[in-house]
């Protein structure tokens, strides 16, 4: 992946956060702290896991050579946050510095070492596919969850009925908008 293609990836992981935004709005207010699959992460867990420490530091660790997620701090961080328009909130943050640093990735960054706090060193190209497979995954389970908790997520490939801002370039409003 050199630069050009990067960008390219970029503009459709936005897309796919659009969804992610989506499916984060889909789950029922009351249910964000609760555990609906014993022994995995709260809802409210997996949305600070998925938008602070992959997707966000994951990418500002490429752009600047060392990732630094904190994974030990994600509990705390959303229990603080304590309510689902605080999490949706920091879920949009976290995409906005993300895509700040994504801005700063070029031919250099996806080849340079990445040292990570998971006791390996990447390419930035490999930080950025973990990144991506990460967020699939960890997006997989909120569906499920979704499912388990009575609502119904939205579709996967729905970015037209995503928010202006993630929608895909050129296209016009969702009906009902």
């Amino acid at each position: 992946m050199n630069q050009q293609a990067f960008h390219q990836f970029w503009d459709h992981f936005r897309q796919k956060y659009g969804v992610y935004l989506r499916t984060l709005e889909a789950i029922p207010a009351d249910r964000y702290y609760t555990n609906p699959v014993p022994g995995m992460r709260s809802p409210a867990e997996l949305s600070v896991h998925i938008s602070g420490s992959i997707v966000r530091d994951i990418t500002e660790g490429v752009a600047k050579g060392r990732i630094t997620a904190d994974e030990s701090s994600e509990d705390k961080i959303a229990a603080d946050l304590g309510t689902k328009p605080a999490l949706i909130a920091y879920a949009r943050e976290c995409f906005d510095r993300a895509s700040a640093a994504a801005t700063r990735i070029g031919d250099t960054e996806l080849a340079a070492q990445v040292p990570t706090p998971w006791k390996a060193v990447w390419p930035g190209v490999v930080a950025v596919r973990v990144m991506n497979d990460e967020f699939v995954h960890h997006r997989g389970q909120l569906t499920a969850f979704i499912r388990l908790c009575g609502g119904v997520p939205p579709f996967l490939w729905g970015f037209a009925d995503n928010a202006p801002e993630y929608r895909p370039r050129g296209v016009p409003e969702a009906a009902g908008t």
